[in-house]
């Protein structure tokens, strides 16, 4: 069944560029608003609407400092994403093992001539 096209789940909300950059800029530690709007050069409404759909599936954390917003990266959030993928991750691995295999005998056929 398809996905719905909403923001709902961590695959939806990764979906989006700007929320990929901004869990980028956020992999080096926590940050206020402000920060993430100077590092992506992206307004700050633009930013603030993005971290709400990231806030609302918990792949980020927001606590108060002051007048500050200060997010930081949930990555254990990202675990169902990481389960989808290892399955993909497999059969890769699998069709590289079957291609060295392939030019391994490929290179024995050319030194037996």
């Amino acid at each position: 069944m398809a996905r719905a096209s909403t923001t709902s789940d961590v695959f939806n909300a990764l979906a989006d560029v700007r929320r990929r950059e901004i869990l980028d800029a956020l992999i080096s530690g926590e940050k206020a608003v402000g920060a993430i709007v100077d590092d992506l050069s992206m307004s700050q409404p633009q930013v603030s609407k993005h971290l709400r759909v990231l806030s609302e599936v918990g792949l980020v954390r927001c606590r108060a400092e002051g007048r500050h917003r200060m997010y930081r990266l949930e990555p254990t959030r990202l675990r169902p994403l990481q389960e989808w993928l290892t399955k993909y991750e497999v059969a890769l691995h699998d069709r590289l093992d079957r291609m060295d295999d392939y030019l391994r005998e490929l290179q024995r056929q050319g030194e037996g001539r």
